[in-house]
């Protein structure tokens, strides 16, 4: 955390008191809420900055053309990676049909976002049978319509895999191979590679990718160069940086920066 960073305190609601509530929370740069649950789903978005939402399931990655779909009673935490406009959408659980059913990340497009900036604003209070009602159901809908987007890191059970990826995670600049991981792991390097597959659906490279892409987002989001961020990240040459991002995600690194 940063030295003004703090564990925010926990606000959440014991019940709704609508059927969609949206809440709306300035967070510092190191800013986390603690690991909890609730009855009902979750749309986590930042208007402004990255969030990083870590479940059981999976660690997931929102920067602001981005958000993190949580299904009713599923654990999570968050962190600000650095000042963000956090705004989260409750939504009770009789109208999560048509949601995913697991921890998805979702894109925002600008009509989205405009609706989520939009609702915001209504009161707390709003009169289930007022324009204010007919446009949370609209931004329902928009949310159901959105594509998904490939910024999860699915996390593994086996706790010698867990070593390997929870160094990752804290380094995503660590190098090294999994025969170098072997001896902390307590299992060898065949072994390692044969639980990546079977537990995360991704080889040890593919996972170390897209760990690196989510540490590029966080990265480009507070206003690193791409050349800055492509050898702190470990690439040979930026060119080489932009076309792992080309591929991941449709779009240059400077394009994602004009964007969000």
């Amino acid at each position: 955390m940063s030295e003004n960073s703090q564990i925010l305190p926990d606000t959440v609601p014991e019940y709704l008191t609508r059927p969609v509530v949206i809440r709306a929370v300035d967070m510092r740069k190191g800013d986390s809420f603690r690991p909890h649950s609730h009855e009902w789903g979750q749309f986590t978005y930042s208007a402004k900055g990255v969030l990083n939402i870590s479940t059981d399931f999976g660690h997931f990655t929102a920067p602001p053309a981005m958000a993190v779909w949580l299904p009713p009673g599923v654990a999570h935490s968050i962190h600000s990676v650095g000042a963000a406009e956090f705004r989260s959408i409750y939504v009770a659980r009789h109208l999560v049909e048509g949601l995913p059913e697991s921890c998805t990340v979702l894109a925002v497009d600008a009509l989205l976002k405009n609706l989520i900036l939009q609702a915001a604003a209504i009161p707390a209070d709003w009169d289930e049978a007022s324009p204010e009602s007919r446009l949370m159901m609209v931004l329902l809908d928009r949310i159901r319509c959105s594509k998904q987007a490939p910024l999860h890191l699915p996390l593994p059970t086996d706790q010698r895999l867990r070593t390997v990826t929870s160094a990752l995670l804290e380094d995503p600049t660590d190098r090294r191979v999994l025969e170098d991981h072997a001896d902390f792991a307590g299992a060898s390097a065949r072994t390692l590679a044969r639980l990546f597959k079977s537990e995360t659906g991704m080889t040890f490279g593919e996972w170390r990718r897209q760990r690196v892409l989510l540490a590029a987002l966080e990265r480009l989001t507070e206003n690193s160069s791409v050349t800055t961020v492509a050898l702190e990240l470990g690439y040979s040459s930026p060119s080489a940086f932009i076309a792992m991002f080309r591929q991941s995600l449709g779009m240059t690194p400077t394009q994602y920066i004009s964007e969000r």
